[in-house]
Formats: structure tokens, sequence, C-alpha cells
């Protein structure tokens, strides 16, 4: 009969891992101590930058996109996106603070230089446009559209209508896709046009686009 008392293995084994963590400990503590405080180090930077850095650009960059946005309202694209001499426009704004001002930037930018036939540039900042807003985003899509389609890049266009439909199922996507279906009309497409339509006249028959929409389908179904 063994006389080993197996009752003691824990107390020996947690014994044994003390020892050895107070090894490890005693042996590396500088490293530890260091690298703790490395990291203490990193997050009060961070803390610091933030609050003191980051927040107040960003309350300036808000602040000075209000004016913009009151001659964006009043239609008034040309101050809203240059400047009045004064205040600055929506370009001065991402030239200088980026996405600091809020992602809307670029959708207003977007906008401006679409009412005042700058297509290209519209474009560019529609793209850039990241906004969480589903709405917006979809609205922004199809901004690209009229750009593109403004360019005669009609594939295009028609390719980003059909994704702002895509982007937000709503009333508003009923223009999205009637916009589609005119162009794809215009690029020899008239069975893909009128699918299209008759996707309107089901989904949203209440809209205008709705309303309206017989009259695209009996323009299709009388040219065959």
């Amino acid at each position: 009969m063994s006389t080993k008392n197996t009752n003691l293995e824990p107390e020996v084994n947690v014994e044994e891992a003390l020892s050895k963590t107070e090894k490890f400990f005693t042996t590396y503590k500088n490293h530890i101590v260091y690298g703790t405080a490395a990291v203490v180090a990193v997050v009060a930077a961070f803390l610091l930058y933030h609050n003191f850095v980051t927040l107040p650009a960003q309350q300036e960059a808000m602040g000075q996109t209000f004016t913009a946005e009151q001659y964006f309202r009043s239609g008034e694209f040309e101050k809203a996106l240059n400047g009045d001499g004064n205040a600055l426009g929506f370009n001065q704004i991402i030239d200088e603070y980026g996405t600091k001002s809020g992602e809307a930037v670029y959708f207003y930018a977007g906008v401006c230089n679409l009412q005042l036939g700058n297509f290209q540039e519209a474009i560019s900042n529609l793209k850039k446009y990241n906004g969480k807003d589903e709405i917006l985003a979809a609205r922004a899509l199809a901004c690209i559209g009229d750009a593109q389609a403004s360019l005669n890049d009609l594939a295009a266009a028609i390719s980003s209508y059909k994704a702002a439909a895509a982007k937000a199922d709503n009333v508003l996507a009923a223009n999205y896709m009637l916009k589609a279906g005119i162009l794809l009309e215009e690029t020899g497409k008239a069975d893909e046009a009128l699918k299209m339509y008759e996707e309107i006249k089901t989904k949203y028959p209440a809209t205008p686009e709705g309303n309206e929409i017989n009259k695209y389908i009996s323009r299709i179904n009388n040219a065959k």
C-alpha cells in the first residue's frame, strides 16, 4: 500500500505554480511595469489628443459649415461651394478639415457641383460620401447617376440609378427606377425598361411616378 498522501498534491502544485509566478514576476518585473506604464501613457495621450485637438477641430469644422449650408438651402450653390469671401464654402471646408466637418460636406459639395454643371467634380465628391443614412446614401448614388447621364455615360448612369433604388426601399426609389427605365429605353433595352416600369406600378403605385407609369408601359407595348 502506498504511503503517499495524495491530498497534499494540490497544495504542492499551487505552491509550485506560485513559486514559478513569483520567479517570473521577479525576473520580468521591469518589463511588466514599463509595459503597463507604456499602455497607460498611450491611452492618456489619446485622450489628451481627442479632448484638446480632435474635438475642438470637429467643433470648429462643423461651425464653418453653417453659412455654407444656409447658401445651399437657399439655392446659392456657387457661394455654398466656394464661399462668399468671408465664410468658407464646402470646397475649402473639405480641403481644410476633411471628414472632421462630417460626411455630409461631400454630399453638399457634390450636389453643388451637379447644379453648377461640374459633373466630374460632382461624381468625385459624391463617391466620397460615406454617411450611414441610407436615404441620403441612395440620393448620393442617384445624383452620381444624374452627373453620369449629363456626361452621356448612360450605362454607368443606369447602374447608379439601380444601385440607388436598391439602397433604400422607399417611395423615393420609384424616381430612381423611372430614370433608369428611361435610359434603358434610350439605349435600346425596352424589355428591361418595361420590367422596371412594371415594378414601379406594383411596388410604388401611390407615388407620382406610379400615377404616371401606365403611359410609359403603354409606349413600350404599343411599339411592339
